[in-house]
């Protein structure tokens, strides 16, 4: 079945408990992999007994696995509706965190993290994009995205603040005299935790993420070919997508190290080394909602190429040395430059679908091939900054992490002005 999404009929009414429980499940499935070794970065490494560098193996056995799911998952995306396939991927999800309860080796941690390169992939990230496009229409794709990813900040950073509380509750000590045994308890309860809400989450997608506003016929495929994936790939703006979202992605997975950073270079104890962290999720459904209604006023891919510069600047910052122990103020000041340049690039990098003519009706398959390459970061990211990080301790190794943050920046920055160019050029023409 093909249908232009200039036909498709959607009400102006829109479901907004379908997007609140997008919104929910689109963060709380990464959780457990990402969110938690982010807020609680020193004290992952602590239990789990080890290094950057076995951290950054275990994102690229995720990542790895992440790659053919979301080649195969896109097109599934497009054949079945998105209720059954989210909640399936947050019930596997979450009980992969019972697992971790056990605080197992490296090598079972590595396997767990290839298991939810699957689970938190194949049936969910894909269906995911397409049910917030179908929400957002013709207009409002700034708005639909800005939503999700700032919505998704939101419950990351209740999640995050959930979090430290649960830790610092069961910390018997204080979290600069304790040891080793009673981290591990206290953290086993901020996993537990974590694992039932996603359970619970599924239990509502499950029942009641049924779009009013659409009928799901219209755009979903009644085959399953490769005609679709040609297509697709014959559009150029798929292939700028892929690498501005390979940059951008890049410049979030560099977030993970800005507790690290605090931790390690402005000499934050663990608990207040999690409260950046914490912050840095706050930050994030500002910037999601704000940009979102700010890109609908104009273009979309302006602000992708000015989000890139701001990122820029930011990551120029970290690299220029002056932020130290004696410039706190300007270390939080820094966090937010950063982070919102690298947040209004994850709130806009699929918006700007619209304005690069991919088909509705096609848009898991798209957007499988697009993560497909913009992804990658889940494999490499975290091994080339556990790297830096462990060969050049302290100071200099983030110095490092932060000048191969501004490289991948200029180069999305380029691919930017070029996708921005390709649109006005076709405007004129049409």
């Amino acid at each position: 079945m093909e249908t232009n999404n200039n036909d498709i009929d959607i009400k102006k009414h829109k479901n907004w408990w379908y997007l609140i429980l997008l919104i929910l499940s689109g963060e709380a499935v990464f959780i457990l992999p990402f969110v938690l070794p982010r807020i609680f970065r020193a004290t992952v490494l602590d239990v789990f007994s080890v290094t950057n560098l076995d951290l950054g193996t275990c994102f690229s056995v995720y990542g790895l696995t992440a790659l053919l799911s979301y080649l195969l998952g896109g097109p599934v995306a497009d054949k079945f509706s998105p209720r059954k396939l989210i909640a399936i991927s947050l019930w596997s999800t979450a009980l992969g965190g019972f697992i971790l309860l056990f605080f197992p080796s490296l090598k079972i941690l590595q396997l767990l993290y290839g298991y939810w390169g699957f689970t938190s992939i194949f049936l969910f990230w894909s269906p995911m994009i397409k049910a917030t496009r179908v929400w957002g229409e013709n207009t409002s794709q700034g708005k639909a995205f800005g939503f999700l990813d700032g919505g998704r900040g939101l419950v990351g950073a209740l999640f995050g603040s959930l979090g430290v509380f649960i830790f610092s509750l069961f910390l018997i000590e204080e979290v600069t005299t304790s040891n080793l045994l009673e981290r591990k308890e206290a953290f086993k309860y901020v996993i537990l935790l974590s694992s039932i809400i996603i359970i619970f989450i599924g239990v509502l997608v499950w029942f009641f993420l049924k779009p009013s506003h659409v009928n799901e016929k219209e755009i979903s495929l009644e085959k399953i070919n490769t005609k679709q994936i040609i297509s697709v790939l014959k559009i150029p703006s798929v292939w700028l997508l892929m690498v501005i979202i390979l940059c951008a992605y890049f410049g979030y997975k560099t977030t993970d190290i800005l507790p690290l950073y605090a931790k390690e270079v402005m000499n934050y104890n663990e608990i207040k080394a999690a409260k950046v962290g914490a912050f840095l999720l706050y930050i994030r459904p500002i910037i999601g909602v704000l940009i979102g209604f700010i890109a609908d006023q104009s273009k979309t891919t302006l602000w992708l190429i000015i989000s890139f510069i701001i990122s820029i600047i930011g990551a120029l910052l970290f690299v220029s040395g002056i932020i130290n122990p004696n410039t706190s103020s300007l270390f939080i000041i820094n966090i937010f430059i950063t982070a919102t340049g690298i947040y209004a690039l994850r709130s806009l990098y699929f918006a700007v679908m619209q304005e690069g003519h991919i088909p509705i009706t096609l848009t898991g398959t798209a957007v499988g091939l697009i993560s497909v390459i913009g992804f990658t970061p889940d494999i490499f990211a975290g091994l080339m900054t556990g790297y830096l990080l462990d060969t050049s301790p302290g100071k200099l190794g983030h110095v490092h992490v932060f000048i191969l943050l501004t490289v991948f920046c200029l180069i999305g920055l380029i691919a930017s002005l070029i996708f921005y160019r390709l649109q006005i050029n076709k405007t004129k023409i049409h």
